[in-house]
C-alpha cells in the first residue's frame, strides 16, 4: 500500500517506450501549436506575464547580463509547463525525477561558471577565497568554497524534486482518504474534499514558485560571474 503511493513517480511506458520524451516535448509542442500572430486575450496575458517575469529576473543583474534574458525566460517557461503538467489527470510530471532536474541544473550552472571563467577569470576564482583570510585557514576555506560551488546544481535539482514530490504525495494521501471515508461519513469526506481542492491550488502555486526560484538562483549565480 505504501509503495503504491510512489507509483505516480515512475516513468510511464507504452510498449516499453518511456513517455518522458513526450512529456519533455510538451512545452515545445505548445509553442508550435500557438499562432504568434493571433491577437487574443490569452496571448496578451502570456506576453504580459513574460514581460513581468523578465523584468523581475533582470532587475538585480547588470546590463551585461541582460543578453541572457531569453535563455533564462525560456527555462522558466519550460519549468512552469513541466511542473504544472502533473496536475492534470492521467499525466506525468517529469520534474519529479531527480535525473531530469539534474539534467537541467548541471548544464545551466556550468554555463554560469564558464561565463565567469571566460569574462573575468580572476574575479571568479577570487570567490573561492574571501578577502582578508588568515594564511592558516586558506586551504580549508578554498576547500569549503569549492564544495559549496560544486554542490549548487545538486541543491537546485534536489530542491525542485523534493517540493514537487512532497506535494504530489500529500495530494494522493488525501485523495485516498476521501475515497476511504466516503462510505463511512459524508460530512468528513466533503471536508476532506475541500481540503484536497485547496491543496491542489497550493500545489499549483508551488509549481510556479519553484520554477521561479530555480531560475532566480541561476540568475544570481550568473550575476556573480559577469
Amino acid at each position: 500500500m505504501a509503495l503504491s503511493f510512489f507509483d505516480q513517480f515512475s516513468i510511464p511506458t507504452i510498449l516499453g517506450i518511456p513517455l518522458i520524451i513526450l512529456a519533455l516535448a510538451f512545452p515545445l509542442g505548445l509553442y508550435f501549436t500557438t499562432s504568434r500572430f493571433a491577437k487574443n486575450r490569452h496571448l496578451l496575458v502570456q506576453v504580459w506575464f513574460i514581460k513581468q517575469a523578465t523584468k523581475q529576473l533582470m532587475n538585480p543583474m547588470s546590463a551585461q547580463g541582460h543578453k541572457w534574458a531569453s535563455t533564462l525566460i525560456t527555462l522558466l517557461i519550460i519549468l512552469i509547463s513541466l511542473n504544472t503538467l502533473g496536475l492534470l489527470p492521467y499525466t506525468f510530471t517529469p520534474t519529479t525525477q531527480l535525473s531530469t532536474n539534474l539534467a537541467l541544473a548541471i548544464p545551466t550552472w556550468l554555463m554560469t561558471v564558464m561565463a565567469g571563467l571566460r569574462n573575468q577569470p580572476t574575479a571568479s576564482l577570487g570567490h573561492l577565497l574571501p578577502e582578508g583570510t588568515p594564511s592558516v585557514l586558506i586551504p580549508m576555506l578554498v576547500l569549503i568554497e569549492t564544495t559549496s560551488l560544486l554542490i549548487r546544481p545538486i541543491a537546485l535539482g534536489v530542491r525542485l524534486t523534493a517540493n514537487l514530490t512532497a506535494g504530489h504525495l500529500l495530494m494522493q494521501l488525501i485523495s485516498t482518504a476521501v475515497l476511504v471515508i466516503m462510505n463511512i461519513t459524508t460530512t468528513a469526506s466533503l471536508i476532506t474534499l475541500i481540503v484536497l481542492t485547496l491543496l491542489a491550488c497550493l500545489e499549483m502555486a508551488v509549481a510556479l514558485i519553484q520554477a521561479y526560484v530555480f531560475t532566480l538562483l541561476l540568475t544570481l549565480y550568473l550575476q556573480e560571474n559577469i
